[in-house]
Order: structure tokens, then sequence, then C-alpha cells
């Protein structure tokens, strides 16, 4: 379920340190009690009280020893894609007595001459990294990068004090943060929040211009009770019912459902959610997965489309007009439409009456030279 009590503007958009969003761990100084990809995980995390390991206490996070040698603890991670980076979120649940007590963050793009320098990642519970790896990685000069969050301090994992959001005021691109903690401990969840900035295709190329890859990112929405309308545009396949929209179900759908001539069902309300594509172009096929949705699936789906010189606003009067025209859906099945639509810069997804979506494909060409 979402809770957007306290959550700030940015946590809306996209996400890309997260492994399910191609983010990964390509070095770290230390993974004692706890191995640095854990801290990417995409399942909220957990504690079991009386699980140990061999090392110590098993904690759902990054943790480091305690540290009895001169410096601090940290980490390099390679993002999704290239993005700007407009917001992040060190969650430190659970880890109470004890957490890393302040974090800074560095960002880079690197060459791939300098990402050939990075040694070979050997994830292991109770490790350090070794002298060797160290001096490799200290040649691309990692503590020079560009410091997009200053030493910060973090509060403990308690469920009212675990949320450490942080706004970036930067609009550079990156390819790779290291994450600092002062001088050593645990961090249960990073997230990092912003838009990508991918190169674009060439014109004949059909690429998904839907994608959070293509820099696509969600504007607005009616309702996400149960998982947020940004997963549906990730690049890899759905993992459960959790990585995809759901909404609640509407109190105003009939006692008794009857289907329309085209085969839907008549009802009074539907969901939406509203995204701005990474590039403008036209759409010539429209994917939509309802993967691990078998009881909860939308009766119906149906695409919009616009083309707007400015910014989108819930409040201002729009031109939507179909690329999809309501269309039923199956529980667990991938679904293939064609259409043929004109340029555009945003599209609206509607289902109704409710129900949730894996992900959806916007197969198309980009439009150049615009904006």
């Amino acid at each position: 379920m979402i809770d957007n009590k306290n959550v700030p503007a940015f946590a809306e958009l996209s996400e890309f340190a997260s492994l399910s969003a191609g983010g990964s761990v390509v070095f770290a100084t230390d993974d004692f009690f706890a191995p640095c990809e854990s801290m990417l995980s995409d399942s909220e995390p957990v504690f079991i009280a009386d699980k140990y390991t061999e090392f110590g206490k098993w904690m759902d996070g990054w943790e480091t020893r305690r540290k009895r040698i001169p410096g601090h603890d940290w980490c390099i991670l390679k993002l999704g894609t290239k993005c700007v980076i407009r917001g992040l979120l060190v969650d430190t649940a659970f880890f109470t007595g004890n957490y890393a007590p302040k974090y800074s963050i560095q960002a880079a793009c690197l060459s791939p001459e300098e990402e050939a320098l990075l040694p070979r990642r050997d994830t292991k519970m109770g490790s350090a990294c070794s002298e060797c790896d160290l001096e490799r990685v200290k040649q691309l000069r990692s503590d020079k990068w560009e410091e997009i969050v200053p030493i910060t301090a973090l509060r403990p994992g308690y469920e009212e004090s675990r949320m450490n959001y942080q706004k970036v005021l930067s609009d550079e691109s990156w390819t790779y943060i290291r994450v600092n903690i002062y001088p050593d401990g645990g961090i249960a969840r990073l997230r990092v929040y912003g838009e990508a900035k991918p190169e674009a295709p060439p014109r004949d190329q059909l690429v998904d211009l839907a994608s959070m890859l293509s820099g696509t990112t969600c504007l607005g929405y009616s309702n996400a009770h149960f998982g947020h309308p940004r997963n549906i545009i990730k690049s890899n396949k759905g993992e459960t019912m959790a990585d995809g929209w759901e909404t609640a179900r509407r109190l105003d759908r009939p006692d008794v459902l009857e289907a329309s001539e085209d085969g839907t069902l008549k009802v009074s309300g539907e969901e939406w959610a509203v995204f701005k594509l990474g590039f403008c172009g036209t759409i010539k096929e429209i994917f939509v997965d309802t993967l691990h949705f078998k009881g909860n699936f939308p009766d119906s789906i149906k695409v919009e489309g616009s083309f707007l010189d400015e910014e989108w606003s819930e409040t201002k009067p729009i031109h939507w007009f179909n690329i999809l025209k309501p269309s039923k859906l199956s529980a667990n099945k991938e679904h293939w439409f064609p259409c043929n639509s004109d340029v555009i810069s945003h599209i609206r997804v509607t289902i109704a009456p409710d129900g949730g979506i894996s992900r959806i494909r916007t197969y198309g060409l980009v439009e150049p030279n615009i904006f």
C-alpha cells in the first residue's frame, strides 16, 4: 500500500538504484554483517528477531563491521541508466543501534576506459575488499566525484524516523554514485529518484516510447493503493503484483455487472495515470501485461495521447485523443494491440473499473527535432 504522507514530490519519479531498475553494486569496502546488494533489494525490509549468521545478527540491508582501522566505509553503485537525480531515500528500517550516523553521495559519468578499472564484484557476507581491489578503484578518484549530497545526519530505523528523504539540486546526468557512510554501520534500503537521459535512438528504430529507460515519467494518477503506476514502465518483467500498478476496488461499482455491446463491462468509474514520454513520437503497437494479476485484473484498458508544449496539470483542460479504444483484458496474460497515433508527448492510461496491470509498452518511432 502506498502511503503518501510526508513523501516529497520527487519520490513519484522513476527509481534507478534498485535491482529491478537495473541498479547494481560494483564495489564496497565492507560486507561483513550484510552485503551491499541487499540495500538495493526491491522488497520492503524485514526484521527476523532470532535470525543469526556465523558473523552475527542477520539484517536486511547493507551493514559493515564496527570499524577499527582509519577511514570510513563506502560503496560504488551503477545506476540503471544515465539519469538526472532529483532526490534520494535512505531507509534505515530496523537499524536502531547500528545505523550509519551520517552519509554523503557523490556522482560521476564514467567512460568505458574508467569502467574497465572496476574489479569483479564478489558478493560475500563476512568479507571486506582486498587491498588490490581498493588500489584499483582508487584510480577512479571517486573521492573527488561531484558531491550531490553533503555529509548529512541519518535517523535511527524506528518506524517514525526510518525514512530519510533528500532532495538533490543538480541538473547534471550521472551513471554512477558513491555512497559514503561515516564511519560505519547499516542502511536498509537506498532509492534514487529522477529522470532517465538516454541518447535519442535513430528515427527508423522501433523503441518503447513509454519506458522509464527512454526518460518517461509518471506525472499523476487517480489511485495507487497497492502499487504505483511508475512500476508499469520498468524495463524488466514484473516480479510480483506489488511490482505493478494496482488500485483499490472502486466503491461506486454496480451491484450487478452488465456487459456493453463491445463486451466491456458497464461501469461508472475508472482509474487513470498520466505519463510524459522521454521522446515525442508516434505509437505503432501497444503491449499490456497482466502478469500475476489473476483475480484482480482490470476489465478493460484504453490509452489516449496528446501533444503538449507546456507542463501537464490535472486541473488544466487537455485534448486527449484515442490511441487504443477500450479493450478487454484477461488474467495473467500478455496482450498486443496494433495502433497508429499522431505525434504525441504524453499518454493517459485508463483502466476500468479498477484492478492492476504489470507492464505497458508503447512501441513506436521517435520524432526528431521536437523540444
